[in-house]
């Protein structure tokens, strides 16, 4: 079967995790989980463990967050799903690395090539590709320049995703809507 890639938009807590965290096991028996989280504070670190703790110990889970698609191609992992969890703190972590004041073209560019990573990774194997994202670009405008720079540079990142994908769907409480081509599971 041909490599497929399903773009996963929402709002927080839209079910977009849980929703691919379902579906993954009916695309394939391997799973590749891939989390981009890091445990910055206490909340954060109980959520990481909250994660870890329902995973499916069949599951392999690679913990990356930056050059994702490297450790992806670095962990010789044959899967036949692969799962990011999720886009928006992989963003996140790219942006906030960059030199203060940070600039829409540099945070865009990082993410750029944090993305030919991914689909570098993408298009080295057969696997079904289920990228989670938040679609920030739906609330109030970030108060602060950094926040406005981070929220354009992940929409920019989702445009760039969702035209490579094979469908995108946008959770709304729990339910998929299909964006682009189909619900695939």
């Amino acid at each position: 079967m041909p490599a497929r890639l399903t773009l996963i938009l929402g709002g927080a807590r839209s079910g977009k995790s849980r929703y691919a965290e379902a579906a993954a096991p009916r695309l394939g028996r391997r799973v590749l989980y891939v989390a981009t989280a890091q445990p910055g504070d206490d909340e954060m670190a109980a959520r990481i463990a909250a994660h870890q703790a329902a995973r499916p110990k069949s599951w392999t889970t690679i913990e990356a967050d930056t050059l994702v698609g490297r450790a992806i191609l670095q962990s010789n992992a044959e899967p036949d799903v692969v799962l990011l969890d999720c886009m928006t703190l992989l963003a996140s972590n790219v942006v906030a690395r960059q030199s203060e004041p940070v600039e829409e073209s540099t945070a865009v560019a990082a993410l750029n090539s944090e993305i030919d990573g991914l689909l570098a990774a993408y298009r080295a194997g057969p696997a079904h590709w289920l990228i989670i994202s938040n679609e920030v670009g739906l609330g109030v405008v970030p108060a602060y320049p950094l926040g406005r720079v981070y929220r354009d540079a992940l929409g920019r990142s989702n445009q760039r995703l969702a035209a490579e994908a094979d469908d995108v769907l946008f959770m709304v409480a729990g339910l998929p809507l299909v964006i682009k081509g189909s619900t695939p599971f």
